[in-house]
């Protein structure tokens, strides 16, 4: 009997290994690990960086101020890299702008994905009237650029962490509604579709066991793309003084602070940069990676 199970459970096994190393390992499709452990640094850096962080990204020290980092000359481990005009510790304040950044993007990316991707299923499915108005409002929006919306919005609601959220969700839902409309409407009408009518399904059913399972995978590979543009925009809104306000830090906030004293000290100013550029250039090869492996071709093989 044993020998008899054995090969009945080994056989499941394979299957489901080759099964995995088709999705995560086709060909050239890879993971890219670097990028994936730079993203899992940052959330960690986030979650804990009141614990780890070696300074109060807020604590003044005059009398240390302007220190480069620590392969200069006149650099020290105490700093490793650097600090700024006001003498607070780069490293401290660049983990501290790291849990904005990820609260920033989480919080824009699941209600900006959320409602635009319902407005999208809304307007494929019904047509008519209601993908007409969808998409007037989407036309709308793209219309107006998203500097002067952020200037009008921190105006009436002003700046700060909820309105840089609030900025970057009207921003971009229209982006997810375009996209899953499209999708939708190749969707709707296939057999499984008009079987669920026939059966009596009404739309939330529909919506809910026919349509969203059939858009996840373009939904994270649209909000893995998103990240980055997201950080940059968030830290664009801090730069121009409409985003992030003292005390609480973040990357953008970092760079406007350190613009003025880039001749003497381009550490204040090239560290946070780099943190920007790492986190986007990790978050985009991540959304490669997870577009090519929900790549319907792909599938095929």
């Amino acid at each position: 009997m044993t020998a008899d199970i054995y090969p009945k459970n080994a056989h499941r096994i394979s299957a489901m290994r080759s099964h995995i190393r088709r999705i995560f390992f086709r060909g050239s499709t890879k993971p890219p690990i670097l990028s994936l452990a730079f993203l899992a640094v940052i959330i960690v850096t986030a979650i804990g960086s009141q614990a780890i962080s070696p300074y109060d990204p807020n604590a003044l020290n005059l009398a240390n101020n302007f220190q480069p980092p620590f392969w200069d000359e006149a650099g020290s481990f105490h700093h490793p890299l650097g600090t700024d005009n006001l003498g607070r510790d780069i490293l401290s304040r660049i983990m501290a702008g790291t849990r904005v950044t990820v609260v920033v993007t989480f919080y824009a990316i699941i209600f900006s994905g959320g409602i635009g991707a319902l407005l999208g299923m809304v307007a494929g499915y019904f047509g008519g009237w209601t993908d007409t108005i969808i998409m007037r409002l989407v036309d709308i929006q793209l219309s107006i650029p998203a500097l002067a919306l952020a200037l009008v919005l921190a105006a009436v609601l002003g700046s700060g962490l909820s309105t840089v959220i609030i900025v970057i969700v009207v921003t971009y839902w229209s982006w997810y509604a375009r996209i899953i409309r499209g999708e939708i409407l190749s969707i709707k009408g296939r057999d499984y579709i008009a079987l669920a009518k026939v059966a009596g399904c009404g739309p939330v059913i529909i919506f809910w066991r026919h349509l969203l399972p059939n858009i996840l995978n373009i939904l994270l590979v649209l909000a893995s793309l998103q990240i980055g543009q997201v950080i940059i925009f968030e830290a664009s809104l801090s730069f121009l003084g409409l985003g992030i306000q003292m005390p609480d830090v973040s990357w953008g906030l970092m760079l406007s602070d350190a613009r003025g004293y880039m001749g003497n000290a381009w550490w204040a100013i090239t560290m946070p940069g780099i943190a920007i550029m790492l986190t986007c250039l990790s978050a985009n090869i991540m959304g490669d990676w997870l577009r090519d492996i929900f790549d319907p071709k792909r599938n095929q093989l």
